[in-house]
């Protein structure tokens, strides 16, 4: 069946909005895990409803954890974790990774699996770690899924050194658990790069106020000793990188966005798309927790960028960058083949498609700006490439994107909050 194809509507003029945007996908997967292994109830106010964190809800639900999402503040009831049960991924890699992670502290087996690409997405240091802290694994020689955890109600601690090049939610899932090992646990990095940084501060940031106790005072080595989690309350933040193609909108139609409840200060890689507009032109401020963007009548090329800190921003980048006055190099982001789906091959096809002038390096892109036509931009089942190909249409007539839907991954409501942003 052909997907089935979006008009991406045209800006006839600058925009003018204010809007405020559902909750992080990343801090509300994280709020979840957290609240699961705690010792008391937990409260998650503004967290995220959508494909990603439904599949973490169903996960945890499977191995024996009560959670109340039916109103706003969200209930979690930690219970003893158990099998047997299946949990479904999804192609969500907090989900697969984390829930991993957790199969070992249920008694019983479960089994994980989930979407066709999933298969295909790098699993296997996570797998070796988790041995090597004791847990019983069994992938069939695969290196990823499916995977069945022979789960002891037990996770053993010790050292566990792996390469996280490839992914950065290995290392959060190890430190998510380990609080609850059995012994105090070091997790330590050895590959060449790590991606993503930002992410790990925020897993241990979250950590830290329940209650854990972490060392990460030398570069690429965490040590957790046995901690109790405590229950409360997890306020959830804006998905500040969902906001960033809708604060894009002002460079490539002119005009002013607005998103609320902006924080002052995050560990959401996303914060950087601040400082990132405005090196290509745009006018940002924050006040009192609203963030306004206002761009003019020229994009600015970035030149040189290395983004392994904030790659969730490179396909909104990558899409202001074709349309920019000179040209970008993204690097530092080869990790980003393991995602959705290969995101450089998907970005460079793309646009390349329309006229574009879009090539891949060994770490990333570089994308020379031309003159662009409309079209159809592919998504690969990918939210990220749905939010650009809107993004693109704002200033390519008769652009269509495939299966918009895929939106619901991260953010369900992307088109009914798109048409308010033009209207």
């Amino acid at each position: 069946m052909p997907e089935q194809l979006w008009r991406a509507p045209m800006a006839t003029k600058p925009v003018d909005a204010t809007l405020a945007l559902p909750g992080s996908k990343s801090i509300t997967n994280r709020a979840l895990l957290i609240a699961a292994l705690a010792d008391q109830p937990t409260v998650l106010r503004g967290a995220l409803r959508s494909r990603d964190t439904d599949l973490m809800v169903a996960g945890l639900r499977a191995v024996g954890t009560t959670v109340d999402d039916e109103n706003d503040e969200w209930q979690v009831h930690p219970a003893a974790l158990r099998g047997p049960a299946d949990v479904d991924c999804g192609l969500a890699g907090t989900v697969a990774r984390f829930l991993v992670a957790v199969g070992p502290l249920a008694s019983g087996q479960v089994l994980f699996d989930g979407d066709p690409r999933l298969r295909q997405r790098p699993m296997r240091p996570l797998l070796d770690a988790l041995r090597q802290l004791g847990a019983d694994i069994d992938d069939g020689g695969r290196n990823g899924f499916p995977v069945t955890v022979n789960g002891t109600g037990v996770l053993a601690g010790g050292e566990t050194v792996l390469d996280a090049s490839t992914s950065s939610q290995f290392v959060s899932a190890l430190l998510l658990v380990a609080p609850r090992a059995a012994g105090a646990v070091v997790v330590r990095h050895v590959g060449p790069s790590l991606p993503s940084l930002p992410h790990i501060a925020m897993t241990v940031a979250m950590l830290r106020d329940r209650g854990a106790v972490i060392d990460d005072s030398e570069p690429d080595v965490w040590r957790i000793e046995p901690s109790v989690l405590g229950g409360g309350t997890i306020a959830v933040e804006p998905d500040l990188s969902n906001a960033a193609p809708f604060l894009a909108a002002a460079l490539v139609a002119g005009g002013t966005v607005r998103v609320v409840n902006w924080p002052i200060a995050s560990t959401q890689p996303g914060a950087a798309i601040r400082e990132l507009l405005v090196q290509m032109g745009a006018d940002v401020s924050l006040h009192d927790g609203v963030l306004a963007v206002s761009g003019h009548d020229r994009i600015a090329g970035l030149g040189d960028v290395d983004m392994r800190e904030c790659s969730e921003l490179v396909p909104t980048l990558a899409v202001l960058a074709a349309l920019a006055n000179g040209p970008t190099t993204m690097g530092g982001i080869a990790h980003m083949r393991g995602h959705e789906t290969d995101r450089l091959a998907a970005i460079a096809h793309e646009l390349n498609a329309l006229g574009g002038d879009a090539t891949e390096t060994p770490d990333g892109l570089h994308i020379v700006p031309k003159p662009l036509h409309g079209g159809v931009f592919g998504t690969y089942h990918d939210h990220r490439m749905a939010t650009s190909g809107a993004l693109l249409g704002l200033a390519v007539p008769d652009m269509f994107v495939a299966n918009v839907a895929t939106t619901a991954k991260t953010m369900p409501t992307f088109v009914s909050l798109w048409d308010a942003l033009l209207s």
